[in-house]
């Protein structure tokens, strides 16, 4: 479980200072599917950041169990998101010199825990296993860096906006897979997004609005990649 606590954080200094997260607290559970809508400049992404260990916050705690990860050290925080967690983005940020296998292999050797083999083929990219990024469709892009977050076998997985340069029909097809993975594998999915839409396949939805959070509510029914609206 994944526990924040009162999570404050601003940018900048003196009259420049602007107060992003105001006084967060939520708990995310293993193998949940969360999703955090907000509005442009809710503090949505930063509030990932902040969870998955990429910033750290100006006060309050993340427990992962009982681990503070905002006590951590540069070094050991550097570790803990190599064990323990996956990132998503909207861009791809895949090496362009390097084909799908070198591109997903470097999850693995982050981690040294998985056959990336597998996961290539459960993104249905094994015929493109010796294709580089250039060769390969936005869909396909996004395919691989879920590919490569997934051969670290993480415990949580974070996406930021990773449908946002998808069309809708590349952009179901990157969620259906991603949500068949979760299935498999029984990571923590956290998701920001502006699609209000995707927040109907989550299993918990936390809405933000000004660096608070406004509400965070349970999905008794969690919709496929197919079945929400665009």
């Amino acid at each position: 479980m994944i526990e924040v606590s009162e999570i404050t954080k601003s940018y900048g200094n003196g009259e420049s200072k602007c107060q992003i997260l105001k006084g967060i607290s939520a708990k995310i559970y293993d193998g949940d599917f969360v999703v955090i809508l907000g509005a442009s400049g809710s503090g949505k992404s930063t509030f990932l950041n902040v969870i998955s260990g990429l910033e750290k916050p100006d006060s309050g705690s993340v427990k992962y169990d009982e681990m503070d990860i905002t006590k951590l050290s540069d070094s050991d925080l550097t570790r803990f998101r190599r064990e323990t967690v996956g990132f998503i983005f909207q861009q791809y940020y895949l090496l362009p010199n390097m084909t799908v296998e070198k591109n997903v292999r470097m999850g693995v050797d982050l981690a040294g825990n998985s056959d990336y083999r597998e996961i290539i083929k459960a993104v249905g990219l094994e015929s493109k296993m010796k294709k580089y990024p250039g060769e390969l469709s936005g869909g396909e892009q996004q395919r691989v860096s879920v590919a490569r977050a997934l051969a670290k076998n993480p415990k949580v997985l974070f996406l930021d906006e990773p449908t946002g340069a998808l069309d809708e029909q590349t952009g179901r097809q990157v969620l259906d897979y991603i949500c068949k993975l979760q299935a498999e594998y029984r990571f923590t999915i956290v998701m920001v997004t502006h699609n209000q839409n995707i927040a109907d396949m989550a299993s918990t939805v936390i809405k933000m609005n000004s660096g608070k959070i406004t509400s965070i509510n349970k999905n008794e029914m969690q919709k496929t990649a197919y079945e929400i609206g665009w």
